[in-house]
């Protein structure tokens, strides 16, 4: 994913590869634009909406860009309306400090589950040492003011090989979902590693470092496969498991299996084309969402009918808040009843 029109003609190029056929699209011509942002985890779903979207709607203009999970709320919280985006894209849930820039700004706001993802942990194709690692290796290699600095020092058997470590910058969900499973406390981590909010840039890196471990989206792994050597993570049970869609589904892959969201701004979703766009989202969601070229992990059914009621019915908010009922599922947040 290269360039603006690389990226134009893959899409377009998928069309044919995903049928729409029965699902209702827009009764008449649109125009207008949509401004989307934030995570680079949940870009790939919104580029490919925006170019299917394209075909139905081609006098609308949709921007999608990506400036992380953290960015991109800034973006849509901005203080100039004008420069405002209607969609932020998030791989972790509101924060109460964006919570507060909401009330702040009057920015009100329509929270939508949109899929499931994983976080891989990857290392050189070349490296033929490591299959796996612990969360307390990870915690150990990542916690603030690690000292660790080569293989050697994470496990006895490792050869004495500089460790270099690549993963999401500051603005990412990515990292904030990361530290907060593996480390313990969100935003708590080591700083001297080669971080970049551009997931590209890290499987770059990895793919041309023998010692690298780095981490990042799990779809960004998949295309790259050849280049990288994915690793199971051990969450203490002594059973390693790698991120995949089954493990990721159905929730063993731990504890780096997340959902990913879509923000809409209220006052946005009043526009037709923005209308429009979500629900022409919710209606492909799963076709979107799992096509190869995304490969992200699709919601039950039952989710993308209740994401997009509340869409439709402008239910404000956050399940998140801090003053919400803590439950253990998506499904109960969400209030989902999922068939058996």
């Amino acid at each position: 994913m290269s360039s603006s029109g690389g990226l134009r003609r893959f899409w377009i190029a998928a069309i044919g590869l995903l049928p729409l056929a029965g699902v209702a699209m827009a009764k008449e011509p649109l125009s207008g634009k949509v401004a989307v942002d934030g995570s680079s985890t949940v870009a790939p779903i919104m580029k490919a909406t925006a170019e299917l979207f394209r075909a139905e709607q081609p006098r609308v203009t949709v921007t999608v860009g990506v400036s992380g999970t953290g960015g991109g709320f800034k973006k849509f919280f901005e203080a100039t309306p004008e420069l405002r985006t209607d969609i932020t894209g998030a791989s972790r849930p509101i924060k109460p400090t964006e919570l507060s820039k909401s009330a702040e700004t009057g920015v009100r706001f329509i929270e939508l589950p949109i899929a499931f993802d994983g976080i891989a942990v990857v290392v050189n194709p070349k490296n033929t040492f490591c299959d796996s690692l612990t969360v307390a290796e990870l915690r150990a290699i990542w916690a603030p003011g690690s000292t660790i600095q080569n293989w050697k020092d994470i496990r006895p058997g490792f050869p004495d090989m500089p460790l270099k470590l690549y993963g999401p910058g500051h603005d990412s969900g990515t990292f904030d979902y990361f530290t907060e499973a593996i480390v313990g406390t969100e935003r708590h981590s080591r700083n001297d590693f080669t971080a970049n909010e551009d997931d590209n840039v890290l499987v770059r890196g990895v793919e041309g470092d023998m010692g690298a471990l780095g981490y990042f989206g799990f779809a960004y792994y998949h295309p790259n496969a050849a280049k990288l050597k994915l690793l199971g993570i051990d969450a203490g049970d002594g059973k390693p498991v790698k991120p995949c869609h089954e493990t990721i589904g159905d929730g063993s892959y731990r504890p780096l299996g997340r959902p990913l969201f879509i923000y809409v701004s209220a006052d946005a979703a009043q526009r037709p084309a923005v209308k429009a766009l979500v629900e022409f989202l919710y209606a492909n969601a799963k076709k979107i969402v799992e096509h190869r070229r995304v490969n992200y992990v699709a919601l039950p059914d039952e989710f993308y009918k209740v994401a997009l009621q509340r869409f439709r019915e402008q239910v404000l908010g956050t399940v998140y808040a801090p003053d919400a009922p803590r439950t253990s599922t998506l499904a109960e947040l969400y209030g989902v009843t999922q068939r058996k």
